[in-house]
């Protein structure tokens, strides 16, 4: 124990908040997400509303929540050749939208803008589904500009990953937009990712939005419709069948299946997804100055043998002690943090001392 006596902190000199950004890769590759456990997975509710994606059996105590999927559609889409679940797939995009992009002047909700400039209006994301990743996943925020996600759109369902295209913040780094409720967001555009006439022209396309504090993407359905449909897809590879089971090709089938149904068979489409994530780390650190005079003796009982200093053998002798922990005080004297130095520290009235304390939360 050092000297019984307190050393004030100077706020200005001796202390400075600082924050650090930590990441860390999440990949989510296809087979968990739809091949590796035969659906056990993955959890449907019985309001029907979205599914639940989990990286193990979702009814294991290890199981670990990793995204879900929802569909939406707006009045000015789809919306009025809807006949399953017409309602909730109107609410699902009015809910999203509202939290995510907000109302306008007149309290209107708006929809998804295609490259995030509300006020020039411009071209919607009218039909869409959402991939809300878990918290556990994402952390803070997803950080910008690492974001992919590959999609399989080949016409057939048997074999949906022969052609494929990626989908990317391409711009996120630097080109974020900040005029949502939610926070930043960027621009998702899609390019190809095998080759052989998969884009209707070699382009990057926006078509999606991805909300990185929310960590919710927003992808528009025309990723599985081919031009002629008003999609991206060339239209020699056609919309993509998103059914087994028949029924209107590309992202009208939403239309006539139910949100389950949908989220199957996007979720089997999903060749792989990859982002690095952000944890926020606020320090502040003090810097705790030793002057040459102070905290040369010790008050440890240790410290005296018969009234003597156990460091010293003659009155000439300099005294010495050791510095083994710093404590934080607050003006009261009351203990509020101590630290632990790796190894004691040697200290006389010959050499001062600067030590850092860093307090991370």
């Amino acid at each position: 124990m050092a000297e019984s006596f307190y050393k004030s902190l100077d706020a200005a000199k001796d202390r400075v908040s600082t924050r650090t950004l930590l990441h860390e890769a999440i990949p989510l590759t296809g087979t968990i997400v739809s091949g590796t456990y035969n659906g056990e997975n993955i959890k449907d509710y019985a309001h029907g509303m979205f599914q639940s994606v989990y990286d193990y059996p979702y009814l294991s105590s290890s199981a670990n929540h990793i995204f879900d999927i929802a569909i939406g559609v707006s009045t000015s889409g789809l919306y009025n050749s809807v006949t399953q679940q017409q309602s909730k797939k109107l609410n699902i995009y009015n809910q999203m939208s509202q939290v995510l992009v907000g109302h306008d002047h007149t309290g209107s909700i708006l929809e998804f803008d295609a490259d995030g400039d509300i006020l020039a209006g411009g071209t919607k994301h009218e039909d869409v589904f959402f991939v809300n990743f878990s918290r556990l996943l994402y952390k803070d925020e997803i950080k910008k500009g690492t974001f992919e996600m590959y999609l399989g759109v080949n016409s057939s369902y048997a074999d949906p990953m022969l052609k494929r295209i990626k989908i990317a913040d391409a711009s996120g780094s630097n080109g974020y937009l900040v005029n949502s409720p939610a926070g930043e967001y960027g621009v998702l555009f899609a390019t190809e990712d095998t080759s052989g006439d998969v884009i209707k022209t070699d382009d990057a396309y926006p078509v999606g939005l991805l909300y990185y504090q929310a960590g919710v993407a927003v992808i528009s359905g025309s990723v599985f419709n081919d031009a002629a449909d008003g999609g991206i897809l060339h239209n020699n590879l056609h919309s993509s069948h998103l059914r087994s089971t028949g029924g209107p090709a590309g992202f009208q089938a939403v239309t006539s299946s139910t949100i389950s149904t949908m989220a199957d068979s996007i979720r089997n489409r999903i060749y792989n997804v990859q982002f690095n994530n952000t944890v926020e780390l606020n320090s502040t650190i003090y810097f705790c100055r030793v002057n040459h005079n102070n905290y040369n003796y010790s008050t440890n009982p240790t410290y005296l043998s018969g009234s003597k200093i156990r460091c010293k053998t003659q009155s000439t002798d300099v005294p010495v002690s050791y510095i083994t922990t710093i404590g934080l005080y607050n003006d009261n004297n009351q203990l509020l943090a101590t630290a632990k130095l790796s190894e004691p520290l040697k200290k006389t009235p010959d050499n001062e001392l600067t030590i850092r304390v860093r307090l991370d939360y």
